[in-house]
């Protein structure tokens, strides 16, 4: 593994095991949501240049995201797929979770960036939209993978699994709870 694709819903925990392989594996991580997202979660222009110049590397890892602006331009390079595919109960539970924890605290998420209740009502909160796109990322990913065969795919239906594959890699110093 040395350009991983972490593919799953908001709240799934492609963030976390990002965090786990890249440490592990000593490959450089590479966050889309902090490319993306500039102050006042505006697109930062230079998303798409910014993506590119790391993805034409020969290591990294980082979330498969924003296709809409990326096309498959990861799903091209990457070696491994890991796919969160967890029930919608467990991404919900992870999601609230998140949300309520970054809306009482006020942490900077990215950029000056920072999430409140307000944004709730939003579509593209992440609440909402693990609710509403949990069975279309999960088909879509499906067809990514399916249409990049060169691509090695690791695909995770419980968080149990996550745990059980992270203590078998020799590069994992322990299977922290995702």
């Amino acid at each position: 593994m040395r350009r991983v694709l972490i593919a799953g819903v908001s709240g799934s925990g492609k963030t976390t095991l990002a965090r786990r392989v890249a440490a592990g594996l000593g490959l450089p991580r590479y966050e889309l949501d902090a490319l993306h997202h500039g102050p006042g979660w505006v697109k930062r222009p230079e998303f798409e240049s910014d993506v590119a110049a790391f993805a034409a590397t020969d290591r990294w890892v980082c979330e498969a995201q924003y296709q809409r602006f990326l096309g498959t331009l990861l799903w091209e390079r990457a070696d491994t797929l890991l796919w969160l595919d967890l029930p919608r109960r467990t991404v919900m539970h992870r999601v609230i979770r998140r949300s309520v924890a970054r809306a009482v605290t006020g942490r900077e998420l990215f950029n000056g960036n920072t999430e409140n209740w307000r944004e709730w009502a939003d579509p593209e909160h992440p609440i909402r939209w693990a609710w509403s796109q949990h069975a279309a990322t999960s088909a879509k990913t499906r067809a990514l993978a399916e249409a990049h065969p060169n691509v090695d795919v690791v695909r995770f239906t419980s968080a149990g699994d996550v745990r059980r594959w992270l203590g078998a890699q020799p590069w994992a110093r322990s299977a922290n709870r995702l």
